[in-house]
């Protein structure tokens, strides 16, 4: 792992970390090619990238129902128990999330509101690559059903021999998934987006994938919603001298067996827990059977950040916004209103990230790469879209209508003004409809456009650079 050393004022930069950032440019035009094969060249091109890429294309993209439920009988009774704690654990979480519709109703009987509505149909990717995500399965069809969306399908691509993972299938039947497809990589992003023969197209994309997954979703952005353009997954340790250092060394570990690429944080102020955390992962690594991967990981992509204070310690962190922290510190509750960058926190020895993973119940689909400055995890508000709602009384109309008036002069908007203007006349002479446009407009601009007709838009000021 890289060290890097802050002393006194130093403070980390995003520079420091070296982030990969954007997605390669490579990578974008090889998704975007595949995109728009598929959307003009349907199921016969997502064939094509299947056997291209996976090796692997059933006849059929559509899972049947039955293959679905019969996964439930095909795995062992302690993973169907411990994926159905899972289940009401997530949904208890997630239905305290819900956004109701709201109104409120002004002294002059001017109604105003917004309207919650569930997007109309989301697709859930997920991956099948290296390991196999019943978890995520769970994850991101769950918040998507407590929000009331009616169709929700999942697409995964299949194993080089055809099949798919008894333990995702099940997943998706205990999550209550509506359709299953058998169809992963940019492909099924270019499918779900514009709809083939066969996969139809939906409304928002969710869930993680890899680099041509997250760049087919960035692509298509805009044309349907997506949840996130993830990269891939990171932890970031931040631990005191009560640390266990050989606890720390398994939480790391568990963040960089998932993938070559996943970045591993420690950021401490006590001067020996690197060196002692360093000697712990070199014990526990030999025994993974992720061993590659895990060592990848941490030699190309970890990052120590040793610190004078713990105050600096914690500075680094919101630099970093990782996507999972653990707090290893005394009074770690303490120090939660000091973090104000990352996806989860977990907080005090006991609460282990894979514990949010899993089971907790809070989502684990997250901003990663520093984009917990701006982002959330994945939640019901992501399943549901809000409509404002406007109800004017006359009274709120004549109320409201002079200043709506000002401001569209000043805009230059003559329409703008013309619109409240006639409302206004309209309420003037009791109601009585105008006989003639041209009339109707001359009476109501003596309501509409206080100022002169040949003076509109904004006075504008000179002014030289110094």
């Amino acid at each position: 792992m890289r060290t890097i050393r802050l002393t006194g004022a130093q403070r980390l930069t995003t520079a420091d970390l070296k982030r990969a950032g954007a997605l390669p440019r490579d990578v974008m035009e090889s998704a975007q090619a595949i995109v728009d094969s598929v959307r003009e060249g349907g199921d016969e091109a997502v064939r094509s990238y299947c056997m291209k890429f996976d090796g692997a294309c059933p006849e059929d993209f559509r899972v049947p129902d039955e293959v679905v439920k019969s996964s439930l009988d095909m795995v062992d009774a302690e993973f169907l128990s411990s994926l159905r704690l899972a289940y009401r654990q997530i949904r208890d979480f997630h239905e305290r999330e819900v956004e109701q519709s709201w109104f409120t109703t002004k002294p002059d009987g001017t109604v105003l509101g917004v309207k919650v509505t569930p997007v109309p149909s989301v697709a859930v990717y997920v991956p099948g690559g290296r390991a196999q995500y019943p978890s995520t399965v769970l994850m991101d069809t769950i918040p998507a059903k407590v929000a009331g969306v009616p169709k929700v399908i999942m697409v995964t691509p299949p194993q080089r021999d055809g099949s798919l993972s008894a333990y995702t299938l099940a997943a998706a039947a205990i999550a209550g998934v509506d359709e299953v497809y058998a169809v992963g990589g940019a492909q099924a992003i270019g499918a779900v987006a514009y709809g083939t023969q066969s996969i139809p197209k939906v409304a928002k994309i969710v869930g993680p994938g890899n680099a041509y997954v997250a760049a087919a979703k960035r692509y298509v952005s805009g044309d349907v919603g997506i949840d996130m353009v993830a990269g891939p997954s990171e932890v970031c340790v931040l631990a005191d001298a009560s640390a266990d250092p050989v606890v720390v060394a398994a939480d790391l570990m568990a963040q960089a067996e998932h993938d070559p690429m996943a970045a591993c944080y420690l950021v401490t102020d006590a001067p020996q827990l690197p060196e002692q955390v360093l000697g712990a992962i070199e014990r526990l690594v030999s025994q993974s059977p992720r061993q590659d991967i895990t060592r990848a990981s941490l030699d190309n992509r970890g990052v120590i950040v040793s610190t004078d204070s713990l105050d600096a310690a914690i500075d680094a962190v919101n630099t970093i916004a990782p996507e999972h922290l653990e707090l290893h510190c005394q009074d770690a509750f303490h120090l939660l209103g000091k973090v104000q960058n990352a996806g989860a926190i977990f907080v005090g020895p006991w609460s282990s990230e894979p514990l949010g993973d899993y089971v907790a119940g809070p989502n684990h689909t997250l901003p990663t790469g520093g984009t917990a400055v701006f982002s959330n995890p994945l939640g019901v508000y992501d399943f549901t879209k809000r409509s404002s709602v406007i109800a004017y009384s006359p009274e709120g109309l004549q109320k409201d209508g002079p200043a709506v008036q000002a401001l569209a002069q000043a805009e230059g908007l003559w329409a703008h003004a013309l619109s409240v203007g006639m409302r206004r006349k309209l309420l003037q002479q009791g109601g009585e409809r105008f006989d003639d446009p041209v009339t109707a407009t001359d009476d109501a601009m003596t309501c509409a456009w206080p100022r002169q007709l040949d003076q509109p838009g904004k006075p504008n000021l000179s002014f030289k650079r110094a």
